[in-house]
């Protein structure tokens, strides 16, 4: 089996396994999710889904967080981790939106990622999310899961997010991602893999090692 075939394979086997490929973080337009994944970084989505609505209804564009005082969108985010960073980032994110971009959210990884913390993770998930372009959001859990099935070698996000773009469905990736993460939470986890409960025995490098 290639790694092409293998990649299709693990579409079709975390589809039937997650029919929802959604993303967990809670937002209603395209400002709100690329505020909701810049908080995310090194904090749980739970966490975040907790903190954005009273931040989105104090700032609920980019024009109002253009304008925010550092100190009141600090004490919003306070309980995400690095707040201070997360808060200047938040009124950059706003203010290049506004300057730059005519207050809408860009639709490419380029402009994306001339915004202040906005990588291209955070990027591809806005982009295929919101925009419905194909898109490989190289979390975590999607690294460690195409590592162990032999898709990758390296941990590297921007060299993983290159690999796969050649060997994923370009219409399925997104979905793939999000899958991928559930089920890089539930089963494939970083601290042990429950390979007895695994949909993906089949094609997995790490089981199928001789």
């Amino acid at each position: 089996m290639t790694k092409k075939e293998r990649a299709t394979t693990a579409v079709d086997l975390l589809e039937a396994a997650y029919p929802d490929a959604i993303c967990s973080l809670n937002y209603s337009d395209p400002f709100q999710l690329l505020i909701a994944t810049r908080l995310s970084a090194q904090c749980t989505d739970a966490r975040v889904n907790i903190v954005t609505p009273a931040l989105f209804a104090a700032f609920p564009t980019a024009e109002a967080m253009a304008q925010a005082e550092v100190i009141e969108v600090e004490e919003l985010i306070k309980t995400c981790g690095l707040y201070k960073t997360k808060a200047r980032d938040l009124i950059g994110i706003g203010r290049g939106i506004v300057e730059n971009f005519g207050g809408r959210v860009p639709d490419t990884i380029e402009e994306l990622t001339t915004l202040p913390g906005v990588g291209r993770k955070t990027a591809n998930l806005v982009v295929g999310d919101v925009y419905g372009k194909p898109a490989v959001v190289t979390d975590t859990h999607l690294i460690r899961l195409s590592g162990r099935l032999g898709l990758t070698d390296t941990r590297d996000p921007y060299k993983v997010e290159c690999e796969l773009k050649k060997l994923l469905p370009p219409d399925r990736s997104n979905d793939f991602c999000h899958r991928a993460v559930l089920h890089g939470r539930a089963v494939c986890t970083a601290r042990k893999a429950y390979c007895e409960n695994c949909v993906l025995n089949e094609i997995c490098k790490k089981v199928n090692v001789k």
